[in-house]
């Protein structure tokens, strides 16, 4: 068996300058290849932030068709969100949406809870501190009962626009800020796409929030490209769903805790439907009145004895 030869110091020396020269491989991540520029950066603490924010989004159990094709409306609209199972609504569903926040790793939730299967609430929390909002849902129309003619891509990053009014009121201010970091679909999340293609708009009218989905319609005609800042070519079309946010209170904790602001003008559903029976039950009440004043009317002006009254008897 034949030695083994012994490497020069020409060839020595030829190698380490072949490894002086060689550049190092950068490191593969789920987001890409990761320069060692970026190491250093992360060790100096130079990186920015990245939005990390998940949304569980469940319901309680007993809601209606409508209300559940409006939750899964928005689950499709939410990449960065989680659908659970049901969730009973009692007093201590606080804590054990908190507990299931905590198990699916997310940081905010939106919980529909209907009641007598008439009346949705939603409640839209930051977990596990607070705060947390509970609103009233009027004026449901989900995405296949309208049938309307717009439709963008699912998963794309939507732009947020709010109207002025949410800059008027501090506790409009507080239901923005939550709204838009629920709402609003973290960059490079590996469900979105990495382009905007549709607005969730977002209006105060008469103290409640009025929600709309449009897409970004560009007519493109042949080859021809719309410059960019080209406002005017751009026209928005309606997606769907559309609904109404009454807000009723704002807590402090999640899903709970210390009262920050109490809507004054809010009516219950229970309080306008006793009135509706109310006003019923006062006809009813006015057909009786009437009988009894007839039936006084009659005795007190009794008729007289017709003369003529037996004549045919005998």
């Amino acid at each position: 068996m034949g030695k083994k030869r012994k490497h020069t110091a020409t060839e020595a020396a030829a190698s380490l300058k072949k490894d002086e020269t060689a550049e190092e491989r950068p490191k593969r991540t789920l987001l890409g290849w990761k320069n060692n520029d970026e190491d250093d950066k992360i060790q100096n603490g130079s990186v920015g932030f990245r939005n990390k924010e998940k949304v569980l989004v469940t319901c309680s159990r007993r809601i209606s068709f409508r209300y559940r094709h409006l939750m899964l409306n928005l689950v499709d609209l939410l990449p960065h969100c989680k659908k659970d199972n049901k969730v009973e609504s009692k007093e201590s569903k606080g804590a054990t949406l908190n507990e299931l926040v905590e198990l699916k790793s997310c940081s905010s939730c939106l919980f529909f809870e209907c009641r007598k299967g008439k009346d949705l609430y939603l409640w839209m929390a930051k977990c596990p501190n607070g705060p947390s909002v509970k609103f009233l849902v009027n004026a449901v129309h989900t995405m296949e009962e309208l049938k309307l003619t717009g439709n963008h891509l699912k998963g794309s990053r939507p732009i947020l626009t709010f109207s002025s009014n949410f800059d008027k009121k501090p506790h409009f201010q507080l239901l923005k800020e939550m709204i838009t970091q629920i709402f609003g679909t973290p960059k490079d999340h590996r469900k979105s796409k990495p382009y905007h293609d549709n607005i969730f708009v977002f209006s105060i009218t008469d103290d409640h929030i009025w929600f709309r989905n449009y897409q970004i319609s560009c007519p493109q005609s042949g080859g021809q490209k719309i410059d960019r800042g080209d406002l005017e070519k751009m026209t928005l079309v309606e997606v769907g769903p559309r609904f109404c946010l009454n807000p009723i209170k704002i807590f402090g904790g999640s899903f709970g805790g210390p009262t920050l602001f109490e809507n004054p003008f809010y009516v219950s559903p229970n309080q306008i439907r006793s009135l509706e029976k109310k006003q019923k039950a006062g006809k009813y009440a006015k057909k009786v009145k009437a009988k009894t004043r007839r039936k006084m009317h009659e005795m007190e002006n009794p008729l007289e004895v017709d003369e003529f009254a037996d004549m045919w008897k005998e």
